[in-house]
This record gives C-alpha cells, structure tokens and sequence, in this order.
C-alpha cells in the first residue's frame, strides 16, 4: 500500500464542530492530482449517498471503502426498520445485525426526542468510526479517504440552520395540508 507523506502532512488538522478549511469537492480535486489514479477514482466511492451505497454491491477494491460502505449500509437499513417500527409503518426487512457499532448508533439516536441531536449523534458515531477504521495508518491513503468523509461531515453540519429547518418543516406541512384539503373537497 502506498504512503503518501508529504500530501498527508501537508493536510489542514480537523476536528469534530470546526467548519471546513477546504470544500470536499476541492479536495477531491487536490487528490486527482497529488494521488495515485487508482486511489484518485476511488475517492468517488468516499461519498455519504445513500442511494448509491444500498445499491453498492460489488468490492470497490478498497478493503477499507468496503468496510465503510458496509458500515454506512447497516446503519441506513437499520435506521429504516427503527423509523418504520415506530411510526407503525411496514417494516422494510429485517436489518443487517453484522455491524454492532452502527446497529447501536442506530438504536440510540431513534431514541432521541431531538431530531437535530440525532443526526449529530449520528455524524459523531460516523466520526469516531473512520477514526477507528484508519487506525495507526497515518500516511496511508485510507486516512485520505477518512480525511474525505469527514470534510462531508463537517459541510453537513453547517447546513443544520434552526431558522432554515423550521421554515423546510412549515413549508412541506403546508403542502401535506393543501394537498390534503384538495384531496377531500373532490
């Protein structure tokens, strides 16, 4: 596995709750050209998007990627059957039980009355997994993917506004009403 010293070094330090010093588009952007191709197209995997990691089914050739995915996967699939349990909705499946640490995660935040505490809770478990997962591997190119994701966490977190959160919630209410009101006068 190659190191990559100088590009790691050279990394701005983050920490949980600061906001980002580089954009992880732009640092997908540095890694194109200061990585190795092959761990450069890898960087395109390094994505919090459920779609695309429920439907990820074949080994990106990552054993660290893969694990994340599959981390990410449990966590999804086991936030969905909680929701669903307590909403008395369907149930989605039976979910996966193979990733203790995100099946606990899971449980724990559907436990929170709190749905911005949730999702922190949620982005912080995620935070001290890739720190779990990198390890002592300080100049590998998985601390560059760890590097990568967290740069995601910390944009997330900047999106959370209470202002912006209410008016999205206020809005989408007023929809369900109107469309319901529509709905029953035919």
């Amino acid at each position: 596995m190659k190191n990559y010293y100088y590009f790691v070094a050279s990394l701005p330090w983050i920490s949980w709750g600061d906001p980002p010093p580089v954009s992880s588009r732009e640092f997908r952007e540095q890694c194109r050209g200061l990585i190795e191709p092959g761990d450069a197209a890898l960087t395109e995997y390094c994505r919090y998007d459920p779609r695309m990691i429920l439907a990820a089914v074949r080994p990106t050739g990552s054993d660290f990627i893969d694990l994340l995915m599959a981390r990410e996967r449990a966590l999804i699939l086991n936030l969905a059957y909680l929701r669903a349990t307590r909403l008395k909705r369907p149930s989605p499946g039976e979910p996966p039980h193979d990733v203790p640490q995100a099946e606990a995660a899971a449980k724990a935040a559907c436990e929170m009355d709190d749905p911005l505490q949730a999702e922190l809770y949620l982005d912080r478990s995620r935070w001290d997994a890739l720190d779990t997962m990198v390890g002592v591997d300080y100049f590998g190119v998985n601390n560059i993917f760890a590097y990568l994701m967290k740069l995601q966490l910390l944009e997330r977190r900047q999106l959370f506004d209470t202002e912006r959160g209410f008016a999205g919630y206020t809005n989408r209410y007023d929809a369900i009403v109107n469309d319901y009101n529509s709905i029953s006068k035919t």
